[in-house]
C-alpha cells in the first residue's frame, strides 16, 4: 500500500493535538480524511469515511476512546486502530489490546514514530512486541479477576472482552502455525520469509489466511489469539 493510499482519521478532544498530528501525517505523505473531537464523532467518522487507520485518544468527553474502539472494531473490523494517549497505563493497554487495538502509543513518543506506526498498522505489521503483549494479557486477566471480586474499574472504561475459547472453524496448517509463532516473536513478513526460505508474497498469503481463519484483522490480534490458546508460549 502506497503512502497516498493510506487514509487516516484522528480523534482527540484537543484541537492543538489534532492539528499537530494532522500536520505530521500530511508531511509524511499520509492522507488525513477526517477528525473527531470525542468518541461519538470518532465512531461516526469511522462509519462514514472508513479510514484505513484511526488514531484514537483514550480520554475524551461523552464517549471515551476505549468504548469508541469497541464500537469501531465491531462495525468495521478492517479498520486498524492505534490508541494515542498520555496514559501509559498497563491496564489501559490490556483493555485496548483486548478490544481490538492494533497498537498503543504514548503522546510522549518521538513524533516520527507516529507515521511509521500508521504505515505498519495499514500494512498489517505488528506494533507491539512479545513482552508487551504478554504483560497486557497478564494485566487483562488480573483486571477480570479483580472486577469479579468486586473491585471498581476506572470510570467509563469498559471491561476487557472475555478471552475467547473457540478454535477456528478451519484448522491452521503446519506452515500457518509456524508463521503464527514467528508473528508472535515479532518478525515482519520479510524476516519470516528469510527464516523459512520462502518469498515475501507467499508469507503475505499465509498471513491473510491466518487472519481469516482466526477472525482477526491484524498481527497484534493474531498474536493475542496465539498466546491465549497456547500456540506460542
Amino acid at each position: 500500500m502506497d503512502n497516498e493510499q493510506i487514509r487516516v482519521g484522528i480523534a482527540d478532544d484537543h484541537g492543538v493535538v489534532r492539528a499537530g498530528i494532522r500536520s505530521l501525517l500530511i508531511d509524511s505523505g499520509l492522507d488525513v480524511i477526517g477528525e473527531a473531537r470525542n468518541g461519538h464523532e470518532a465512531v461516526k467518522l469511522a462509519r462514514e469515511a472508513k479510514p484505513d487507520v484511526m488514531l484514537l485518544d483514550i480520554r475524551m468527553p461523552g464517549m471515551d476512546g476505549l468504548r469508541a474502539l469497541a464500537t469501531i472494531k465491531s462495525e468495521n473490523p478492517q479498520i486498524s486502530v492505534i490508541m494515542l494517549t498520555t496514559y501509559a497505563n498497563p491496564e489501559y493497554l490490556a483493555r485496548a489490546v483486548s478490544l481490538g487495538a492494533a497498537g498503543y502509543l504514548s503522546k510522549e513518543v518521538d513524533p516520527q514514530r507516529i507515521p511509521r506506526a500508521v504505515r505498519a498498522a495499514a500494512t498489517g505489521d505488528s506494533l507491539l512486541d512479545r513482552e508487551l503483549l504478554l504483560a497486557a494479557l497478564k494485566s487483562g486477566r488480573t483486571t477480570m479477576r479483580n472486577s469479579t471480586n468486586g473491585m471498581d474499574n476506572p470510570p467509563s472504561i469498559p471491561h476487557p472482552t472475555p478471552e475467547p475459547t473457540e478454535l477456528p472453524a478451519e484448522e491452521l496448517t503446519e506452515q500457518e502455525t509456524t508463521i503464527l509463532k514467528l508473528i508472535v516473536s515479532g518478525l515482519n513478513n520479510s524476516a519470516i520469509a528469510n527464516t523459512l526460505s520462502i518469498s515475501t508474497s507467499t508469507v503475505k498469503t499465509h498471513v491473510r489466511h491466518i487472519f481469516h481463519k482466526l477472525g482477526v484483522s491484524d498481527r497484534t490480534q493474531a498474536a493475542v489469539w496465539a498466546m491465549r490458546h497456547g500456540v506460542a508460549q
